[in-house]
């Protein structure tokens, strides 16, 4: 957890509860740490509902140590790679250390995060580093290149770092966590783990103001992002502040959050507040900020850059198309993110011990997980800019809802071996009683008495009885309402797991109430799914297809689509090269 103390958010938390849902540990190490969650977006449908908690950033990096040293047949080894080895000009077989330790492997991953030829920028002053206080890595992009991948530049920035006791909190708005604590992971709660669920602590929201934007904009000539030091791309959904200052000049201030970094620490995180501006201008225009006019910083904000390779030469397990039994994942596919990191990472490192033990691969598509979305558009659109994830990039956010990733992944998991039994039982325990909640809803009948109920919850009375799923389909009853006046129904809630109740009706409503789109999604889906299933030959000569436009040529030509419906989301195919395609396949 190098920048920001929390996990999750917009999309960021169904790709955690994916994760989670798979096998994996990302879910249950957060919840571990967790000091605050929060649901995004429930003013929106669920499909848009977002969980995100605040962690303890010193006990997240111990939670996540014991969790590796403790796993079965994981070795580990502390060192810098220094050099790939190959044991043919297209083939990995290993790695070779800064200590001159020789590893030998059926499959490499490389997850190198921001530290290939990492470059910190303060101001004027530019330090060699993956992040402060630990070193760049150099070498592996130099033999990357000289395999043939492609390779580029990328910025991303953190913010300054605020000693707690320095600000002044009586003059901050304060932002509490949500009351009844949820989780990310579909494990329940043990009761040791209830015994030992840390302190939950507020965030807190300030804003700059026209002074402050006029000490940002004395220290322009001084950003690295303005004087021609820093030439990559940074990412555009979390701009610097001397970004957002020139980007939106008519805007007199902006939001910012004050995060806490754990329990035991006075460090808080400025969310917002990115910059690589000079120091000494970070500090005095802070300082025009009532609840800061006082702060201390641990540190100062600063831009990094670093080395990616274009995620178009990709497969969809995330095996190089140049270099065989080579894996990528997170920012060296030009990504941003934690939780975009460990989706791929996921994905590359099961696909890595797949081939290492000649037992296939895995891939998702996009109507079965985000991280199916991201690989997908990673691999077919490629990256101008760090990609970041939003719900607005899944054509299918219906189908992807955060309270439904257990249903969709679990069992996938399972029969690769990720998931444990226990995980298994509690999810077919789970599925068992949301079909239980169905079934009942489905069947039970509502007569025409019940008109005095529908009048003391303000709901329209019935003209002819109906079936009980259709009371629930109203947008103004809940299941838990109705079963305050349906004893059956209520009888029925009592027989659920105590607790994960809660998380059981909510599966079992969501699943009533947006049926209808639910299944036009499936639909659509299932249609776009037929295309996956037509394959296109690794080396078919495009160019030769005259048909086709010189664009979609050049682009088939390059990123080398594995089926046609991903031929069909490359930038620059239109539906008509598509139909051509599908017109000389017949053929």
């Amino acid at each position: 957890m190098s920048c920001n103390p929390a996990v999750g958010g917009i999309a960021k938390g169904q790709i955690v509860r994916e994760i989670d849902a798979l096998g994996g540990k990302m879910g249950e190490v957060t919840d571990a740490c967790s000091i605050q969650f929060r649901m995004l977006n429930r003013s929106k449908g669920p499909a848009m509902w977002s969980p995100r908690s605040q962690a303890d950033r010193g006990k997240f990096i111990w939670a996540w140590r014991k969790v590796l040293e403790n796993t079965p047949n994981l070795s580990i080894w502390q060192d810098t790679v220094k050099e790939l080895i190959f044991v043919s000009r297209g083939t990995i077989g290993g790695v070779v250390t800064r200590m001159g330790v020789r590893f030998e492997a059926k499959a490499v991953v490389i997850t190198a995060g921001t530290f290939l030829n990492g470059l910190m920028h303060i101001g004027r002053t530019m330090i060699p580093g993956g992040r402060v206080g630990e070193e760049a890595s150099y070498g592996l992009t130099e033999q990357l290149v000289e395999a043939g991948i492609t390779m580029g530049r990328m910025k991303t920035g953190t913010p300054v770092r605020l000693d707690g006791r320095t600000i002044d909190f009586s003059l901050a708005e304060r932002q509490d966590g949500e009351n009844d604590f949820h989780h990310f992971s579909y494990l329940p709660f043990t009761d040791e783990q209830k015994e030992a669920r840390l302190q939950q602590m507020p965030c807190w929201t300030i804003q700059t103001n026209e002074k402050v934007h006029e000490v940002l904009r004395r220290g322009l000539p001084d950003s690295p992002l303005y004087n021609g030091q820093i030439h990559s791309i940074g990412p555009r959904y979390c701009p610097s502040i001397e970004t957002k200052i020139v980007t939106f000049a008519d805007k007199d201030h902006h939001l910012l959050f004050l995060e806490p970094e754990g329990t035991d620490t006075q460090e808080y995180y400025l969310n917002g507040f990115s910059s690589s501006l000079p120091i000494d201008i970070q500090l005095e225009a802070l300082h025009h900020i009532p609840a800061l006019a006082h702060a201390q910083a641990y540190r100062p904000g600063y831009a990094i850059e670093y080395d990616y390779f274009d995620p178009t030469q990709l497969l969809h397990t995330l095996e190089s198309k140049v270099v065989a039994n080579l894996f990528m994942a997170g920012q060296v596919n030009g990504t941003t993110g934690y939780e975009e990191a460990a989706g791929q990472g996921l994905v590359a490192g099961l696909n890595a011990a797949l081939r290492a033990l000649d037992r296939g691969s895995f891939t998702l598509s996009r109507d079965e997980a985000y991280i199916g979305v991201l690989i997908d558009d990673l691999v077919t659109k490629g990256v101008d800019e760090p990609y970041r994830m939003f719900t607005s990039r899944a054509e299918y956010r219906i189908l992807l809802r955060q309270d439904d990733a257990d249903m969709r992944l679990t069992e996938k998991g399972y029969k690769l071996g990720l998931a444990t039994e226990e995980r298994w039982r509690l999810f077919c325990e789970k599925r068992d009683c949301v079909e239980r909640i169905l079934s009942f809803c489905n069947e039970f009948h509502v007569k025409l008495s019940f008109n005095d109920v529908l009048s003391k919850l303000g709901s329209t009375p019935l003209k002819e009885g109906c079936k009980l799923v259709a009371l629930i389909n109203r947008p103004e009853l809940t299941m838990l309402q109705l079963s305050e006046y349906v004893p059956e129904l209520k009888s029925l809630f009592e027989t659920l797991p105590a607790d994960r109740r809660e998380e059981i009706i909510e599966a079992a409503e969501v699943r009533i109430k947006y049926a209808g789109y639910i299944e036009r999604e499936k639909m659509v889906a299932d249609k776009i799914a037929r295309l996956e299933n037509i394959r296109l030959r690794p080396d078919f000569d495009y160019n030769s297809l005259q048909q086709l436009t010189i664009e979609a040529r050049q682009k088939l030509s390059r990123i080398r689509p594995e089926t046609v419906g991903q031929a069909s989301r490359v930038p620059g195919v239109s539906p008509a090269d598509v139909n051509i395609l599908l017109v000389l396949l017949g053929r």
